[in-house]
């Protein structure tokens, strides 16, 4: 078949991890977010409190991820039998939403500011800018130590917004010490939102994709069907496939399988299964054995 969909496995060391991780990167964010105010209105550096409210939002975003992620682990009870692994996808939607909202804000604001530049103090915005700056490289460091989930890499698409946000404010304010022309924060500004907007989008569309139940990115519902037929023995035909995924790292099948009247039922899950988890990277799947006709048809 040629096809080879790689697995990632997502234990509860790793979630505590990154619960440990997405943590601490709140917490540093948070602090800052409050030295890049009194910074920005000491300055009058309207990049500096824009990259404020940025870092509100990624303080906001941060501490709703790390709370996703102590929620999924807990076990599935009465109201939520597939646990809470779910929580994740909405923080990551969450984050998506908030992201496009700055995207938005950041056009605003730097439209307004090429109409009517204002003057600022290049010597303190360019400090606390260059100070956030490594705070966000920190920051950023823990994330990318962290497992690669929809979860984590929208909290480090947050904290990626505000690294270019500093950037921007590090450049914004060496121009205008240097030359005085104060146009380059809002140019830089539209490069930013552009970065982000593609960002973000990806985070929404992906965490929306799964809250629909859609089919997980990788899995092809004919090519599940064709591979269990053909290698499965005993399988005459496989129908009423569908897949979806708790998270994105944890897809799920539920599917029909019409045998032959002698094969070994037991046998014959077992065998699905392990197409399933080996070929496809799904190791939770519901199958329905059947002789005959589909009693659901």
């Amino acid at each position: 078949m040629g096809h080879n969909h790689q697995h990632h496995g997502h234990g509860h060391g790793s979630d505590v991890q990154d619960e440990k991780l997405l943590g601490r990167a709140f917490l540093l964010i948070a602090g800052f977010m409050l030295v890049e105010v009194i910074g920005g209105v000491m300055a009058n550096s309207l990049t500096l409190l824009a990259d404020a409210g940025h870092m509100f939002l990624d303080a906001t975003a941060l501490g709703f991820s790390w709370y996703s992620l102590r929620l999924s682990r807990r076990s599935g009870d009465h109201n939520l039998s597939y646990g809470y692994h779910r929580y994740q996808v909405l923080a990551s939607l969450f984050n998506g939403v908030t992201l496009l909202g700055l995207v938005a804000w950041i056009l605003v604001e730097a439209f307004g500011r090429l109409l009517s530049p204002e003057g600022m103090l290049p010597i303190p915005a360019l400090i606390v800018a260059t100070a956030g700056f490594l705070v966000n490289i920190l920051a950023y460091r823990w994330l990318h130590r962290a497992q690669d989930t929809a979860t984590v890499r929208s909290a480090a698409l947050h904290v990626l917004g505000d690294l270019l946000g500093s950037a921007a404010a590090i450049i914004a304010a060496l121009t205008v010490y240097l030359t005085g022309w104060l146009y380059a924060d809002p140019l830089l500004a539209v490069v930013i939102a552009a970065i982000l907007g593609r960002g973000a989008w990806g985070v929404f569309k992906q965490s929306a994709h799964i809250l629909l139940e859609g089919v997980p990115d990788g899995i092809d519902l004919k090519e599940i069907k064709s591979t269990l037929t053909a290698r499965v023995a005993g399988v005459q035909e496989v129908h009423h496939v569908h897949a979806w995924a708790l998270t994105a790292e944890k897809p799920m099948v539920t599917l029909h399988a019409t045998v032959e009247e002698d094969s070994d039922l037991g046998n014959v899950m077992e065998r699905l299964k392990t197409v399933l988890q080996e070929d496809f990277g799904i190791d939770h799947s519901t199958i329905q054995v059947e002789h005959g006709p589909c009693p659901d048809d």
